[in-house]
């Protein structure tokens, strides 16, 4: 039953993280502006680029001198970002390149972005990597789902229904921001206390 309810834990935060509710219209301007996106391509580049860095992130930092938990510091900030700009209405000035957009920016960084590979590499903290590719497969196929049916979901529900769910999303994004932000702090007084002793 643990393992059940640990997989939904790692699904919803990545859901959250990822926002494919409040990134249907972003999914349906590129789609005018670029032409057909390959909703299953951009799918299986996204999540390739997602359990690598979950089973390559370690040996990396590793590489670099960083431990799990100052990652999981700047994804815990970052998550806190992304949360309270979704709960403002706070959009990007920038617009995307006029490029195919099923790779770049679908793919990445719009799936796969830092957001994503930071809570990623945070969650490991508290997973094991079977619980957080499960979550993984699953919010892949809901990114699918999303991409194929944006035209739908965004006729279903306007402009306000959107709004209303990504504000929804973007509470539950601090909240979980916040936990993974104090989780990380203790472990990061923790290793700071026994590297004095």
């Amino acid at each position: 039953m643990d393992f059940y309810l640990n997989v939904l834990t790692v699904f919803l935060t990545l859901f959250a993280v990822i926002d494919m509710p409040g990134n249907v219209p972003l999914v349906i301007r590129l789609r005018k502006e670029n032409g057909k996106i390959d909703s299953a391509k951009s799918t299986v580049i996204a999540t390739v680029i997602m359990v690598s860095i979950l089973f390559a992130g370690q040996t990396l930092f590793s590489l670099l001198g960083i431990e799990t938990f100052h990652f999981a510091l700047a994804g815990a900030m970052l998550i806190l970002y992304f949360g309270v700009r979704m709960v403002l209405g706070i959009e990007s000035s920038g617009e995307p390149d006029p490029v195919p957009a099923t790779i770049f920016p679908i793919a990445f960084p719009i799936i796969a972005g830092p957001g994503t590979l930071s809570t990623i590499m945070s969650l490991t903290q508290d997973m094991p990597n079977s619980v957080i590719v499960s979550g993984i497969v699953l919010n892949a196929l809901v990114i699918y789902i999303f991409l194929k049916s944006a035209d739908w979901i965004q006729e279903k529900l306007g402009v306000v229904g959107i709004t209303i769910i990504e504000r929804i999303f973007g509470i539950l994004l601090i909240a979980i921001g916040m936990k993974m932000l104090i989780n990380s702090l203790v472990l990061s007084i923790d290793f700071a206390t026994k590297a004095m002793i």
